[in-house]
């Protein structure tokens, strides 16, 4: 999804500690309610899930870097995008989660977003100081 093609985009910044995960869980559902999608729709389950499971990485392995977790939510054309933004340096190898070894949040996270026909991505901030992990995801 290219910047162009968004048509709605919510960014939400949250102290990274345990709350997080149900403040961006519940911002997603009103911000896509809003939007006109039903949170009925069978890709919003596993969407809400896959953004569980990133906020809680970045809560779990970044805060001691990053104070702070970011998300953003966006829809384009037939499409949902969610992105968990971090100022932790590592990059995750998404699709090496898939190989077998991984069995964690990252693992479900590219199991339901292959399952899903969507795409995920690890982009690094400018300064390589932080990342955000994009999952694109057909609506």
């Amino acid at each position: 999804m290219q910047p162009h093609d968004l048509l709605h985009r919510h960014v939400l910044t949250l102290p990274a500690e345990p709350n997080a995960v149900r403040l961006a869980r519940e911002t997603a559902e009103q911000a896509w309610t809003e939007w006109g999608i039903s949170l009925r729709h069978p890709t919003i389950g596993p969407a809400l899930l896959i953004l569980s499971e990133l906020v809680t990485n970045s809560v779990r392995h970044a805060a001691a870097l990053s104070p702070q977790v970011t998300v953003i939510y966006a829809t384009g054309p037939g499409r949902l995008a969610v992105a968990v933004h971090d100022r932790h340096p590592y990059r995750p190898p998404l699709y090496a989660a898939l190989s077998g070894a991984g069995t964690g949040g990252l693992a479900t996270v590219m199991e339901l977003t292959i399952g899903l026909d969507g795409t995920a991505d690890v982009q690094a901030d400018a300064d390589r100081g932080g990342k955000s992990i994009w999952v694109t995801l057909p609506l």
